[in-house]
């Protein structure tokens, strides 16, 4: 798995009774020890939340639905912890959560 940026890939995660979950993720950044900095995707709409940004319909969700970005968590993930890669998002959506974020925690 590359965890390259721009990508959206589902990380190997555990819900607390040990089943195994499938939740989307865009990796934003890799860190200068490899790991990568990732958003939690959400098909649940978010229209008025100001922490969730939207991206639309893509690949990444068989069913087709549209996606939002949840800003208010930035996850660390280990490039090996990837369970598989979904897709590319395209550049615009993902500059607009990139500028997002750095509005958001002020990152350069």
């Amino acid at each position: 798995m590359s965890g390259r940026t721009g990508r959206i890939a589902r990380p190997a995660t555990e819900e607390n009774d040990g089943r195994g979950k499938d939740r989307p993720v865009l990796v934003v950044a890799r860190e200068r020890g490899g790991t990568l900095l990732a958003v939690q995707l959400s098909s649940k709409r978010h229209d008025a939340d100001r922490e969730w940004v939207a991206i639309g319909s893509g690949p990444w969700d068989r069913a087709g639905r549209a996606s939002w970005v949840d800003l208010d968590r930035v996850l660390r993930v280990h490039p090996d912890g990837m369970r598989r890669e979904a897709c590319a998002l395209d550049r615009p959506r993902f500059d607009l959560v990139v500028i997002r974020l750095r509005q958001r925690y002020g990152w350069s």
